[in-house]
């Protein structure tokens, strides 16, 4: 259980801890890498000064070496091709490599505070058994080299992508693991999420001066560099050819960039916001989508920070890169033959991405759904503005929770493990889909309002702060005023479905008694549209017992009535109208289809004109 109070409540028994604030520990990583573009290997050094804020005391450090992934035999390799719908980008791939296409990722010589400790690389995985122990609240400094081989491009990183682009350096350097009140998350590399350390970053990236470098951070050296980032007013001395490249990047949790020869560098302005890098093949074919792509994106940066929370970065990097769209802090690598509906699509969704997986920095292993589903929400609102598009835009988040209902099996709990899923297609579906349409269906829950404002004090309160899905609870709880356990445990840890239907209309007294019924083993407050013959329409809103309360008048998209609540024990309600039911022409419940209802058939009943004393379905 989390602990209330904070390790200073014994002096101070009043101080609670806020929303979010659990110990993370920190870093400092500083790399200097040179890269040979001929023989795509790469040798390295990294220093890295490690904070152990845990109550902890630290023997062992683990590191993340994914490019070990892409060797025949690796974890990776065997799960792409023995799942049962394999991913067709990597498929057999990595089990065909060559040795010159192989990825590798090995570290040497590592000293903590000066002496030498012992590691032991098991896959995608070192270990390092340290000198002397990190005790709590202490630092402590590593200093090690390590070299590598850049893959041929499968997944996201590597060299020589489909489309020409030379190198995809994404999960390139050893990566120390996060750990946090669970422990270690040194996951073995299969192709699924991230989890990381937020620290700064300095890294000093050598190669061959005719390419252009696009990477997370701010470039140091501009002025050496020139290449579209500021004018050339300073020449490297002694490089030979090769050019060095300075990058720093504060409070992030990694590091990547991507270098083609051929790279064409474009920015824009976001007023009041960051500076927009964009870089792709120059190339007439790209020209006419890309050059477009800046508006859009400003647009994106723009509804983003009024409407979900400001971008605090100096800049953001779009590049060209990749195997489709994959994101990174301060950049995003996704191929560039697109479409402008695509590209724009693509390059918002990556975008957002760095509200959800770069500042809140959820653990993704474990709670997918917290990144993929809340950046699928909010792109799907970027993209509504940016085309003028009516209706509501999260409606496709429905049609493939519904698909994913019904597939038996592979319809897995939100709370798996993004690398355990039996199907691809499951951990899809649950991630993007179920997790968009899980923060949508909280708008009949609480109110379409405290939604968007709930969101905008999620990020306020929990940025940079790794938040879990008890803390996402919490705000909507703080925001609404509401009980929301039932809805996260029920949605989050089961797959139980949920069919509310209209059962039957009674007269009596002049007044028309209509029975409501739960067919399905989900709970959910329900609405219940009343359409009069004269064309009126009244919408009663039926709060579940255990919200402890009901969303409050004026908070969603429509005036409605409270009844009283709908006792969570009982299978069936039923309320009274103060009308005859000869003046009742049809009853309709869930009107802004907003609730994944699994049988819509028996949501409405139409009640024949003149009809009166009982109906029943």
């Amino acid at each position: 259980m989390r602990p209330l109070v904070s390790a200073l409540a014994f002096a101070a028994p009043f101080m609670l801890v806020a929303q979010c604030d659990r110990w993370q520990q920190r870093i400092t990583c500083d790399l200097d890498v040179e890269l040979d573009v001929r023989t795509h290997r790469f040798t390295g050094t990294q220093k890295l000064a490690y904070k152990n804020n845990s109550p902890d005391t630290l023997r062992t450090l683990f590191f993340h070496l994914y490019f070990n992934a892409f060797r025949p035999g690796s974890e990776m390799d065997v799960r792409s091709r023995t799942i049962k719908d394999p991913d067709e980008r990597v498929g057999d791939r990595i089990a065909e490599l060559a040795p010159d296409q192989m990825g590798e990722l090995r570290c040497a010589d590592m000293l903590q505070d000066g002496k030498p400790v012992s590691l032991e690389h098991i896959g995608t995985v070192l270990k390092v058994k340290l000198a002397r122990p990190i005790l709590p609240g202490k630092t402590s400094n590593l200093a090690f080299a390590f070299n590598g081989q850049v893959p041929v491009q499968i997944r996201r990183s590597g060299r020589d992508n489909a489309e020409g682009i030379s190198y995809s350096m994404t999960q390139w350097y050893p990566k120390v693991a996060a750990y946090d009140h669970q422990g270690w998350h040194a996951d073995p590399y299969v192709g699924r999420e991230f989890y990381g350390e937020w620290g700064d970053f300095h890294v000093a990236l050598t190669l061959d001066s005719s390419f252009t470098v696009a990477a997370t951070g701010v470039l140091k050296n501009a002025a050496e560099i020139g290449h579209g980032y500021a004018v050339r007013t300073k020449v490297q001395k002694g490089m030979g050819g090769r050019t060095k490249w300075l990058f720093e990047a504060k409070n992030v949790h990694d590091f990547a960039w991507a270098a083609d020869p051929d790279y064409k560098h474009i920015t824009a302005q976001v007023p009041e916001g960051p500076l927009l890098h964009f870089f792709y093949e120059d190339r007439p074919e790209l020209e006419t989508t890309w050059k477009e792509l800046p508006a859009y994106m400003v647009k994106s940066f723009q509804f983003m920070a009024m409407h979900f929370g400001a971008y605090p970065y100096p800049q953001f990097t779009f590049a060209q890169g990749g195997d489709g769209g994959m994101e990174y802090p301060n950049l995003t690598l996704l191929t560039g033959k697109r479409r402008l509906g695509s590209l724009v699509g693509t390059s918002v969704h990556e975008s957002v991405h760095n509200w959800y997986y770069g500042m809140l920095g959820s653990d993704e292993a474990s709670f997918p759904w917290m990144d993929e589903g809340f950046t699928e929400y909010a792109s799907s609102e970027v993209m509504q503005q940016l085309f003028d598009t009516k209706g509501d835009p999260h409606l496709d988040a429905y049609k493939g929770y519904y698909a994913l209902a019904e597939r038996g099996e592979e319809h897995e709990p939100m709370s798996t493990h993004a690398d355990h899923y039996t199907t691809n297609f499951g951990y899809g579906a649950t991630s993007y889909s179920k997790g968009e349409m899980f923060l949508h269906q909280l708008a009949p829950v609480i109110g379409d309002r405290n939604v968007h404002e709930g969101l905008k004090r999620y990020y306020a309160t929990c940025r940079f702060k790794h938040p879990e899905p008890i803390d996402v609870q919490r705000v909507m709880e703080k925001q609404s005023g509401l009980q929301l356990d039932w809805y996260f445990d029920e949605w989050i840890n089961t797959t139980r479905k949920l069919d509310y239907a209209v059962t039957g209309v009674l007269e009596r007294n002049d007044s028309t008694f209509i029975t409501l019924a739960n067919n399905g083993g989900m709970l959910m407050p329900v609405d219940v549209d009343v359409e009069l013959r004269d064309g009126t329409r009244v919408t009663y809103h039926i709060p579940l017992s255990l919200m402890l309360g009901a969303k409050p008048e004026g908070s969603d998209v429509y005036a409605f009535t409270v009844l009283s609540p709908w006792l969570w024990t009982h299978p069936t309600y039923a309320f009274a109208l103060p009308v005859p039911m000869k003046r009742v022409a049809a009853i309709r419940l869930d009107p802004t289809q907003r609730v994944a209802d699994m049988d819509r058939s028996n949501d409405e009943l139409v009640l024949p004109e003149g009809m009166d004393g009982v109906l029943q379905r």
